[in-house]
């Protein structure tokens, strides 16, 4: 069964981290979180001149999994594992920060000095609570290890992130069953994507509009649709379309646990916020230790 648009989210810009502008369609106001995702942030695009760019610098994370997947531009990251490295154009990043630690994403010393564009996503996906508490592990894949795979006649392509498209599988390892996958669609492609009947899916639109659903609903640049149950999700662009769209489809299967949030930290009970906090300011999760 084809599953059909429930409710179309529309992404606001806001400032985040030391100050770069992010489109979220959420957590807001009116939607908290999408069970297992925490938090959808796309980052820019934005074009920095010299002296100009900003990113995120030392703060803890707790409790769930932070995922960065680059588009354009790329950033340094290290944290208080003694873990350090560079996620530039079409790498990803999957971070389980667990029992935490201190991190830090910040554009290039290339990008800051000279300028350029930055652009990618972060996305947060909860833990259950049996793996709140594991030791922090990094999975990162350069773009060139990314499953990519296209359909016959080539209207559209995917990478798969995680899960699985196209008779192509990720690579990446996840702790509950995800999707996430990038797909460009030029004009004239349709395209069945199967998704488990158990997971709740997305698709946010990064560009152009597709036709989502049996009913073909309209999703343009920077909407979310959240889907209703069933077990394919359908994308389309007219053939007649002046331009082809691209989009991320994301799926997985709600935790179904309370969620305590405070910030960068995401436990079960208001009591696990307040150790993480205290386990924070005493120096529990440690610092970057820098030359």
């Amino acid at each position: 069964m084809t599953r059909r648009v429930e409710e179309v989210i529309t992404a606001h810009r806001q400032l985040e981290g030391g100050g770069f502008v992010v489109r979220r369609p959420f957590p807001t106001g009116r939607l908290e979180l999408l069970d297992p995702f925490l938090l959808l942030d796309e980052m820019g695009p934005a074009d920095y001149a010299p002296g100009e760019a900003v990113g995120a610098p030392d703060h803890p994370h707790r409790g769930f999994e932070t995922v960065t997947y680059m588009l354009e531009g790329a950033f340094e990251h290290e944290d208080s594992a003694g873990n350090k490295g560079t996620i530039a154009a079409g790498d990803v990043q999957w971070m389980t920060a667990g029992r935490g630690v201190v991190h830090s994403e910040m554009p290039t010393k290339a990008i800051q000095k000279d300028g350029g564009r930055v652009h990618g996503f972060q996305i947060w996906v909860n833990l259950p609570a049996r793996d709140k508490m594991m030791p922090p592990r990094y999975q990162e894949v350069p773009s060139s290890g990314i499953p990519e795979a296209t359909t016959p006649g080539g209207l559209a392509k995917v990478r798969v992130i995680a899960g699985e498209a196209l008779g192509v599988k990720a690579v990446i390892d996840t702790r509950i069953p995800i999707v996430y996958q990038d797909w460009t669609l030029k004009p004239g492609a349709s395209v069945e994507q199967p998704v488990g009947r158990e997971q709740q899916a997305l698709v946010y639109v990064f560009g152009g509009s597709v036709l989502v659903g049996k009913e073909q609903r309209r999703i343009d640049d920077g909407q979310l649709a959240r889907l209703g149950s069933g077990d394919s999700v359908s994308l389309a662009v007219p053939r007649d379309a002046k331009d082809g769209a691209r989009l991320l489809l994301l799926a997985g299967k709600p935790i179904n646990e309370p969620v305590a949030r405070y910030g960068p930290f995401v436990m079960n009970t208001e009591t696990e916020i307040m150790q993480a906090i205290s386990d924070f300011r005493s120096g529990r999760l440690g610092e970057i230790q820098r030359a």
